[in-house]
């Protein structure tokens, strides 16, 4: 009898022990952490900026090249519109490398001038109307929301036509002048891109970048016909500009998870 009653306590005390434990909350397993935005894939941007030319440039014979007065320096300032495409491949947790290409729209205006020319100063307003460029560039990740970089690559920048007129009280309009010119050579920058919390496929990039033009020898003509008159102006120009773009980003089949 006695044993009968020990086994049914023990009987007893285990299906509570089991009701129990099953009574309990479950251990909820631990959670994924959120893939990491990756920098790699394409994107357009569009955005505005502020631009600086500068020329050094001397008269010379249109034949043989000869140069006929010291070099004299002239610029001119503006502001600039700027649309890109690119794409960028983030092959570490803090490096990536990219090629874009960007078209800006631009009202650059300044004087160019000739201080030296027989009679009144000859002058004529210049502008640049456009510049295109290609290149690639290095980025490194600090955070991962924050890409620094510097890029480099070729560029061109077009000139308007150079009416001439003389530098006078009242001013008058010469027949002659320069032709619009397209000037090429190659381009170094760098600057910063963000990230913005509330759109992750949204970024703000700053850029500085500075473009280096091939010298040219430009002949001046008359503007009716085009024909020379034996003088050319050798042309050594430079621009610098600073831009800022919002940038939308986007990948091929959706968000890509980094790997690090």
């Amino acid at each position: 009898m006695n044993k009968l009653l020990i086994a049914t306590a023990a009987l007893a005390l285990a299906s509570v022990g089991t009701a129990g434990a099953a009574d309990l909350p479950m251990k909820a397993p631990p959670m994924m952490p959120p893939p990491a935005m990756t920098w790699t894939g394409c994107w357009v941007s569009g955005g505005i900026g502020y631009g600086l030319w500068n020329q050094d440039h001397f008269g010379e014979t249109t034949t043989g090249l000869v140069q006929l007065e010291p070099n004299t320096t002239s610029g001119g300032r503006g502001w600039l519109g700027r649309v890109g495409v690119g794409c960028d491949y983030q092959f570490s947790s803090s490096f990536l490398v990219g090629a874009f290409g960007d078209y800006d729209f631009m009202s650059l205006k300044g004087t160019w001038n000739d201080p030296l020319a027989a009679g009144p100063a000859v002058v004529g307003d210049e502008k640049e109307t456009g510049a295109w460029a290609a290149g690639l560039r290095l980025g490194y990740l600090p955070y991962p929301n924050l890409l620094t970089f510097v890029s480099g690559g070729w560029t061109q920048a077009r000139f308007d036509q150079i009416n001439f007129s003389t530098n006078t009280i009242p001013s008058v309009a010469l027949t002659t002048g320069i032709l619009a010119q397209t000037y090429s050579g190659w381009f170094i920058g760098g600057g910063t891109e963000y990230r913005l919390p509330w759109w992750q496929n949204l970024t703000w990039k700053t850029e500085y970048r500075f473009s280096s033009y091939r010298s040219q020898d430009v002949a001046e003509v008359v503007l009716a016909t085009g024909a020379g008159i034996g003088l050319s102006d050798h042309m050594e120009k430079n621009v610098q500009t600073v831009t800022t773009s919002l940038v939308w980003r986007f990948n091929f089949g959706g968000p890509v998870v980094a790997r690090y």
